[in-house]
């Protein structure tokens, strides 16, 4: 267990499933520049933040390459780590190809499996959430082999402007990658991240268990436990929302983004 020491006045976020660079990756720049506004926001009152998996909807690290773009995110959340706030990151499904380079360049620790926290007094158990739980066999077949040492070593070998394009591809088209099927609330005793949590807290008691993945915004007092939480935390595609952490509670918020397409115009479009 890791024990934050976050100040009463202070709150803890949590993020996931922004998917940037997805579907095009002219398409994922207004979102991209939301969360920079996001980010500025929370800024003043942050005593930690979590990102909890699918950053970006494709990351593979070669040795010397890392996928092109995203430099206004890794710079501002490189700044916020130099003025000292505590950021976490899981890897999701999407970027399960992530090694060391936030932790090298950012100084942010990377995490590939569920950690649990002491925050506030509160147990706080985070993961992506894939592969968790009953189900999901298919994605559970691959993910074995795309984190295979000898998978990821054949996959360097690729070109990176070919390697990257047919993950982007594939990233976007393959529906076992893509978790289109996740978009639909299958009903408590279906949802499989939910049957994890209830079996999870018999083990293992905490007072909230948070996971991306699903898309799904959600809060939902547990069937084993009532006094344990199951939250989603949605997803920056469709619903723009993140969690918040404090001495009093926990909240899932939306971010507005009815003028999303005002947030960021490509440069050929802004007034000269």
């Amino acid at each position: 267990m890791i024990t934050l020491e976050i100040p009463t006045d202070k709150k803890v976020y949590f993020t996931s499933d922004h998917h940037f660079g997805a579907p095009t990756r002219e398409k994922s720049l207004p979102r991209e520049a939301l969360f920079l506004k996001w980010l500025n926001a929370i800024e003043k009152d942050a005593g930690a933040l979590f990102i909890v998996g699918d950053l970006f909807d494709f990351w593979f690290e070669y040795k010397k390459v890392v996928p092109k773009g995203f430099v206004r995110i890794l710079g501002k959340l490189a700044q916020m780590r130099d003025n000292g706030l505590p950021i976490y990151f899981f890897v999701g499904n999407h970027d399960l190809w992530m090694e060391d380079y936030f932790e090298s360049e950012l100084d942010i620790p990377v995490f590939h499996e569920p950690k649990v926290f002491k925050i506030f007094d509160k147990t706080v158990f985070i993961g992506h959430g894939d592969g968790l739980g009953p189900g999901d066999k298919g994605y559970k077949r691959m993910k074995k082999v795309f984190t295979n040492r000898f998978s990821k070593w054949l996959f360097r070998w690729l070109h990176p402007d070919i390697g990257v394009r047919l993950a982007e591809y594939l990233s976007v088209k393959n529906k076992l990658i893509s978790g289109d099927d996740d978009a639909k609330y299958l009903g408590e005793e279906n949802e499989w991240l939910i049957l994890y949590a209830n079996k999870k807290v018999n083990e293992q008691f905490a007072d909230y268990f948070i996971f991306g993945h699903r898309h799904l915004p959600m809060t939902l007092p547990l069937k084993n436990n009532q006094n344990a939480l199951y939250i989603n935390l949605g997803d920056w595609i469709q619903y723009f929302t993140f969690g918040v952490l404090t001495s009093s509670g926990f909240q899932l918020c939306s971010y507005s983004h009815q003028n999303l397409s005002e947030v960021f115009l490509p440069k050929s479009n802004r007034d000269v």
